[in-house]
């Protein structure tokens, strides 16, 4: 066993993971797994830079993150960086507050490294099951941008697109500052139209429909199935491999992009990072389902932080 550290910071949310990676058996025995809402991405689709405020939210879960790593005795840790700090003009920022406070230079990795580590981590226990049908088509809808993989037991193609629930909700749903409350029809429409566009260019490298089993990680993806089935809280457990099926997120969609801020915030299951931009999320997710036909998504917990886990073990 090799004890690792991987730190995921993507456009809305920063992850830790440390674990006892087991490369003979391919077991991750998890040790710590926790997620803070920074929204490193805010304001960087418009701006093209990362706000001071932003950078200081990240740097606080850094802190927090460095104490667990070092309780845990993690003996490597690897640090990812996506979406946000790729397009920021003052990215060096980020990468020296990083380095000072966890002795790590992030990686700001490509769109086709992120699928890699997402598919990893997604497929690695569900390469067994006679119930999943290969091809896998492993869908990480994240804050800034949309990974979509296709393969068997390893990757066959993978395009990362720039649509992401942070990113669709500043471009379309923010006037004046404010998140509007509910979306008007036209404003819906014009986050579809960006997707479909996103889909049509992810289609131009990965063959979306060929797959049989869809995967769906992060945020929007594990906060629709929680509503789906109605759970009283969060839960890791019943949302890990539960499935969704197409009407359901069509429901719950149409649901969350028709409601108040106070509507969501009521959700039981909702974290409070989640409310302003997971019916962008959940639109996302149901414009890829029937892109490609897909009765069902299967949810995983497991995604690009447990293949980023891998490659340091």
């Amino acid at each position: 066993m090799t004890r690792v550290a991987a730190v995921d910071c993507g456009t809305n949310s920063i992850r830790l993971l440390v674990a006892d990676a087991d490369p003979a058996t391919g077991e991750l025995l998890e040790l710590d797994r926790r997620m803070t809402i920074v929204r490193l991405g805010q304001g960087v689709d418009r701006t093209g830079r990362l706000a001071p405020e932003a950078l200081e939210r990240t740097f606080a879960a850094c802190r927090e993150y460095a104490e667990a790593i070092k309780e845990h005795g993690a003996e490597r840790l690897r640090f990812v960086a996506t979406s946000a700090s790729r397009d920021a003009e003052n990215q060096d920022e980020f990468v020296r507050g990083v380095m000072d406070i966890l002795g790590v230079e992030p990686e700001v990795i490509s769109g086709d490294q992120e699928a890699e580590f997402s598919f990893t981590g997604a497929t690695k226990e569900l390469t067994g099951r006679a119930d999943l049908a290969r091809p896998f088509l492993v869908v990480d809808i994240g804050g800034g941008s949309t990974e979509f993989v296709v393969g068997d037991d390893h990757v066959r193609a993978a395009r990362s697109v720039d649509v992401g629930c942070v990113r669709m909700t500043e471009r379309h749903l923010v006037r004046g500052g404010v998140v509007t409350d509910p979306p008007t029809e036209e404003q819906i429409a014009a986050i579809r139209a960006d997707i479909e566009a996103a889909l049509d260019l992810a289609e131009e490298t990965v063959p979306l429909r060929e797959a049989h089993t869809l995967v769906g990680l992060a945020g929007s993806v594990t906060t629709v199935s929680a509503i789906a089935q109605e759970l009283p809280a969060y839960d890791s457990a019943a949302i890990h491999h539960s499935r969704v099926s197409r009407e359901h997120v069509h429901e719950i969609s149409d649901r969350l992009l028709h409601s108040t801020h106070a509507e969501r915030a009521a959700i039981p299951s909702m974290h409070p990072g989640r409310v302003d931009v997971i019916g962008a999320g959940a639109l996302v997710l149901l414009a890829i389902m029937e892109r490609i036909g897909a009765r069902e998504v299967v949810v995983s917990e497991h995604d690009i932080l447990d293949g980023i886990a891998w490659s340091v073990a």
